[in-house]
């Protein structure tokens, strides 16, 4: 197994949940901005097959979508009723990254802080909200 699969285990098992870490979301070039949304986003396709490999035998699983739009990079992480988007859109020759989950206040839109956050933020979907 995975560290990240015995991860999925410990918190299916009673451990504490993980909160990722996010940072106030900064305008980047389009290169850099797709760039890190196509590494998060690769990230988070094995995480999520990792993490489903755990939860096979709980019912559940994690669903992966992409929902990208014209001038928008994204995709949707479900689990049990509840859903992260990560987007980068793209405006001009800038382009902004946000992290779009319950409880995330929109008025000042958020990003991870880094692509290892990705793990903590499919920990933090898998957790019932009496454990977040």
């Amino acid at each position: 197994m995975t560290p990240f699969m015995l991860a999925v285990q410990a918190l299916l098992d009673g451990a504490d949940v993980p909160q990722p870490e996010t940072e106030p979301s900064v305008p980047r070039t389009v290169a850099v901005a797709t760039d890190r949304q196509v590494v998060i986003r690769s990230l988070a396709e094995q995480l999520v097959c990792e993490a489903n490999a755990m939860l096979r035998n709980q019912g559940s699983v994690i669903d992966l979508v992409d929902d990208s739009r014209p001038g928008e990079l994204a995709f949707t992480l479900s689990y049990d009723g509840r859903d992260a988007r990560v987007q980068t859109v793209l405006s001009g020759r800038v382009a902004i990254g946000t992290l779009v989950v319950p409880g995330l206040p929109q008025d000042q839109p958020r990003q991870l802080t880094t692509e290892e956050e990705v793990q903590a933020l499919l920990l933090s979907l898998l957790a019932p909200a009496s454990h977040r």
